[in-house]
């Protein structure tokens, strides 16, 4: 690689984990509907790891594990990268997996889709079990089974010790059941990845996790704009308008900014070569005091409900109990 690029790629500061492992402060998420073909998606991840990306972040249920495993053996063929150990990369257990018995067997299918011998980080994506063997996403109400999360995260702690992943941690997570998790964890979880950003700030979670030492990192941190299921609230807001403009960035950067500064991680995802760079260049300036505070204006809503996840006869009655009435 030019020099040029290795200067670049060390402007990306890193965070140490509770686990002691090192974690890129921007993540490059694989998330998505429609995504690209499995070669298209690789070709593009490269153009990321060109760019300066080195965190990657994928789940069993994207179907872009694969895609993920060609792009590492791509850039080491071509030299962006030294080595896979020069990348931190995510993936997630599903809920059709989230059992004690099924957690190992999980992990080395996603290793053996990756072509990798170990993760940098294995989460728990839903505290949510689901029969084993149902539709990834469209299973029956009747398919939602209790879960064990302390079963569930022995296991996780099983996967950490084999070293086949070198941190562990969760997704979608609250409060209250992380404290639950942690009355018998051995292992702390390292990370609680969840919905983030200007729209949906996780005021009560962000200083929990803070104070419990568990890195937070944000997915949809632009609010899922321009996906079917997403919102305008962060992309279209007047507030980060008006802060973007005078400094001469991007409402994107602006949003992205007030995550890191949050002590987040943001999982952005862009296909777009201008605003995958744009993505990265967030800490060689900040957001004043009264910039974060004319943020915290901006009216709160959770966009992602899990609403599949809810049934009167399920282990989740409504929301208000997915979401311990965090909502």
């Amino acid at each position: 690689m030019p020099d040029k690029m290795k200067n670049f790629d060390e402007k990306i500061p890193e965070v140490v984990l509770n686990s002691g492992h090192k974690m890129p402060a921007v993540g490059f998420g694989s998330a998505g509907y429609p995504m690209p073909p499995t070669e298209q998606l690789a070709s593009i991840i490269v153009d990321a790891m060109e760019i300066g990306y080195r965190h990657f972040d994928t789940a069993a249920c994207y179907g872009t594990e694969e895609a993920l495993g060609k792009a590492v053996a791509k850039a080491i063929e071509i030299g962006v990268i030294k080595s896979r150990d020069e990348l931190f990369i995510t993936s997630k257990l599903w809920c059709t997996e989230a059992d004690h018995d099924l957690v190992l067997p999980a992990l080395k299918q996603t290793l053996g889709k990756l072509g990798l011998e170990y993760l940098d980080l294995f989460l728990i994506h839903w505290p949510v079990r689901v029969k084993h063997g149902a539709h990834k996403f469209n299973f029956a109400k009747d398919e939602i089974l209790p879960f064990d999360v302390h079963g569930t995260w022995k296991a996780m702690e099983e996967c950490s010790k084999l070293g086949l992943t070198k941190s562990i941690g969760l997704s979608n997570f609250t409060c209250e059941k992380i404290s639950k998790l942690l009355e018998n964890a051995t292992i702390p979880p390292a990370v609680n990845q969840v919905e983030l950003n200007v729209g949906w700030q996780q005021r009560k979670l962000v200083p929990f996790c803070k104070e419990k030492g568990i890195q937070i990192c944000a997915w949809s941190p632009l609010g899922a704009y321009g996906n079917f299921w997403g919102t305008n609230a962060v992309m279209e807001n007047p507030i980060l308008q008006e802060i973007a403009a005078p400094k001469g960035k991007t409402m994107a950067q602006v949003a992205l900014r007030w995550i890191h500064q949050q002590g987040g991680i943001p999982i952005v995802k862009s296909f777009n070569k201008e605003r995958m760079k744009q993505n990265i260049q967030l800490f060689d300036w900040e957001l004043t005091q009264e910039e974060m505070d004319r943020i915290l204006q901006i009216p709160q809503q959770r966009v992602c409900k899990g609403e599949a996840y809810v049934h009167p006869t399920g282990p989740y009655k409504s929301e208000e109990e997915l979401w311990d009435g965090d909502i």
